[in-house]
Parts: structure tokens; sequence; C-alpha cells
């Protein structure tokens, strides 16, 4: 009779542990169950939230250009940057914090915005920003607020009139921009050879270029429009149009939809070819 007991009291026991170790599991699944939502509850909050957090901050942080007239350039005496795209984002600053000077301007290059993006140090990017396929898998674009189109600058003296004339010939582009693929694209159709060199900033491909280092100066019609003087020109023909757009990050897309419908607004009223007008561009 003992020995039954003994053996009762034995399976109790096994039984008991067996039904305490599911409902410990099935807690800890709970758990953890609680806390991948609450995880993605916090990470949709902070994609879906960024227009309250520039709020909180007080101020909009852009990416302009520094060296392009007429869009984003910084003066060397004052140190304040003056353009169409400078003008532009401050309208945004002011249609979202109810302040034009509640910005924040940073000087980016075609290399350095999209990093500069990514990590967080801005909030938007303002710069000539070409929209492309392939960039929208990285980025959101705005609608269009400029197009424009890639144009060749050269010496006058040079004897070049059009890319036909380029064959062996070096083309200075920026970094990280769309000039070197489409030209690359419109001289293998005219099956011509070019070379190029890419610089970080606009002046130091015009630099290049009165010194011989390259023989065309290639870029966005309007940025070479600051860049020409009497020794050069810029020539007719035009390859590709290119859209620029206000650029954020792909998860901010609360901010991004905000600045599609505010460019979209300035378009109908008439405001943004104010804007332009008023630099000439």
């Amino acid at each position: 009779m003992k020995k039954f007991w003994a053996l009762f009291l034995a399976a109790a026991m096994l039984l008991t542990t067996a039904c305490s170790g599911s409902g410990a599991s099935s807690a800890a699944s709970s758990a953890a169950d609680s806390a991948a939502s609450s995880s993605a509850a916090e990470s949709s909050a902070a994609s879906s939230g960024v227009l309250d957090q520039i709020k909180a901050n007080g101020v909009l942080k852009v990416g302009v250009k520094a060296d392009v007239p007429g869009f984003g350039l910084q003066n060397t005496s004052t140190g304040e940057f003056e353009g169409f795209e400078i003008d532009l984002a401050k309208k945004l600053a002011e249609a979202i914090l109810g302040d034009p000077e509640a910005i924040s301007l940073q000087a980016v290059t075609a290399k350095t915005r999209g990093p500069l993006l990514d990590t967080g140090e801005l909030d938007m990017v303002i710069a000539t920003f070409t929209i492309t396929e392939e960039r929208k898998l990285t980025y959101n674009f705005s609608q269009p607020y400029y197009t424009d189109a890639v144009k060749l600058m050269v010496k006058k003296d040079s004897g070049i009139t059009g890319l036909k004339d380029m064959d062996g010939k070096t083309i200075g582009v920026a970094q990280s921009a769309t000039s070197r693929e489409i030209l690359q694209a419109a001289a293998d159709e005219l099956g011509i050879k070019v070379s190029f060199n890419e610089y970080p900033t606009y002046p130091e491909i015009k630099t290049a270029l009165d010194s011989g280092r390259v023989d065309c100066f290639s870029v966005d019609g309007s940025i070479l429009g600051g860049y020409v003087d009497d020794t050069t020109v810029i020539l007719d023909e035009t390859y590709a149009p290119q859209e620029y757009g206000v650029t954020t990050r792909l998860d901010a897309t609360d901010l991004a939809e905000f600045v599609d419908d505010f460019i979209g607004q300035l378009k109908e009223s008439g405001e943004l070819d104010e804007m332009i007008a008023a630099w000439n561009l």
C-alpha cells in the first residue's frame, strides 16, 4: 500500500510540473507576442510621425546646394544661402512650423545629399535632385517643382559645336550625378568614344574646363547658366529632361505627403512660377 501511494504522489507531481511548464511557456509566448506587437507599433508610429517630430524640434533641417547660382548659392561675404530652392525651403518651414526662418540649411553635393538624408541629419533635400525610377526605390520624391535638361558647356575657341565633336575628348561631371550615364548613352548612339572626370563641386569642374583638364563641362542647363562667362558657351543640344523633386526618406511618409501636397498648391496658385521667374530661371 505504501508503495502504491508513493507511486501515486510521484505521478501527481510530474503532472503538476508538466502543467506548470506549459503555462510558463504560454505566458512567455504571450509576452513575446506582446513585445513584438509593441515594437511594431512603435516602428509604425516613428515612420508616420516625422512631421510631429519636426514640430517638436522646432526646426526644419534641409540640405541645399551652395554652388548653384539661382538655385542655391552661399554668399561668401555673409555666409547666407540664397536662391529659388532656398526660398522653397523657407516656404516649407513656414507651412510646417509657421516661421520661414525656423530652418537649418546645410550645404550638400550630389554625392553627400543622399547619405545625409539616410542618417537623419537632414529632414529633406531641396538640391537640384533629379527624380529617377531607380532613386524612387530609395527615396520619396515630391511632384516636380522644376524641369531642366542636361547640356554641354565648352570653351568658345574649342571648335566643339555638339557631342559629335567630342570623340576622344573628356567631359567633366559631378560625382553621383546622372549626367555621366546620360551622355555615355548618347555617345554610344553616335558611335564616339568619350571619357569622364568626376568632381565633388561645380566650381571644380569649371576650373578644370578653364585649365584644359576637361574639354566640356556637363550638367543641367540651369546650373551651367551660373558658370558661363566670356570664354565659354553653352551648346544648344539637350539630353534627357531632368525633373527636380523635394526628397525625403522612404519611411517619412507623412512628411512626403505633406510636401507633395504643398508643391501642388504652389503650382496651382501660380506662386511657384512667380518664384522661378524671380530668379530668372
